[in-house]
């Protein structure tokens, strides 16, 4: 009998994501299995018990994807899967906690692709500021856009205590150099303005972090994307399904453009089907994090 293809979904947080489960449906897979308060203690144990179930031509249909919202955590957990395996015994693993990693992934290239199309300018030496830059996709962001050789900065809105944590944390685990700062008025959001090339908007939704007056600060502004699709929109004067527009508002950046949420949400969306069929379909185990996802978002765009 064929055996049906299983995904065990692992997740340190009370509910697997409706989104997740949904996207591993539909990128093929017959049968999930969400896992809820999963401790990283227990990953080794869950790996083996799924590897050693189905034989060698079992583990070829057989997946893993680890979710939850701490990326440090979800990189962990990825790291404890693959040293479980026991080769012919190996399954794929793929860690996206929250979305983070595609959703980053997407946001990076979609703006590196207009960097490069309407400036002529390359990641690298460029200087980016990540509002929102402490939480899941605005740090997934920010070490994307570091190992490209970017000057980053990430900011929190209420501590420069935290992004100075997150930062050490990212420099440690990934080797890249943060800056990180706060940036709770408008003035403080010019001065980041003021000499920025790229900025990426990763804060909640349904907040707007950028407006009209701080745009108008900006001198140097080439891109500026927006992962909130909520409104009010992260950026005043990026719609929804801007890729490449101009950019309202930033009159002394009069080339700025902006790219929307649902832009980028369309790559992150594509990306994530394509990681999770890779999973599936890879005659070889595959382990994938926010390194392949941009990889992948690169050639999307």
């Amino acid at each position: 009998m064929s055996k049906r293809s299983i995904i065990h979904m692992l997740n340190p947080m009370k509910h697997n994501s409706p989104f997740d489960i949904n996207m591993a449906l539909d990128a093929g897979y017959d049968v999930l299995i969400p896992y809820s308060h999963v401790e990283l203690s227990e990953v080794a144990g869950l790996t083996q018990d799924a590897i050693f179930s189905r034989g060698p031509s079992g583990v070829k249909k057989t997946g893993m994807f680890i979710g939850g919202r701490d990326i440090g955590l979800a990189m962990d957990m990825l790291d404890s899967a693959k040293k479980s395996m026991v080769p012919p015994f190996e399954i794929s693993v793929f860690a996206d906690p929250s979305g983070a990693f595609t959703t980053a992934a997407a946001l990076v290239a979609c703006v590196e692709r207009e960097l490069k199309s309407k400036f002529q300018q390359e990641l690298k030496g460029a200087k980016a500021v990540v509002f929102g830059g402490t939480g899941p996709v605005g740090i997934a962001t920010a070490v994307i856009a570091a190992l490209q050789g970017a000057e980053t900065a990430i900011v929190d809105h209420f501590s420069i205590d935290t992004a100075l944590e997150f930062a050490a944390e990212a420099k440690k685990r990934y080797g890249v150099d943060l800056r990180g700062t706060t940036a709770a008025s408008d003035a403080d959001k010019a001065r980041l303005l003021s000499d920025a090339d790229i900025v990426f908007c990763a804060a909640k939704a349904g907040v707007q972090v950028l407006n009209a007056s701080v745009l108008r600060d900006a001198t140097k502004l080439k891109v500026a994307g927006d992962v909130n699709a909520v409104s009010p929109l992260g950026i005043e004067g990026v719609k929804l399904m801007d890729f490449g527009a101009p950019l309202a508002h930033a009159t002394n950046s009069p080339d700025a453009v902006g790219i929307g949420a649902l832009a980028i949400g369309d790559v992150k969306y594509k990306l994530q089907q394509a990681l999770l069929r890779e999973t599936l379909e890879s005659e070889k185990p595959v382990y994938l994090d926010f390194r392949n996802a941009f990889e992948g978002a690169r050639k999307l765009v």
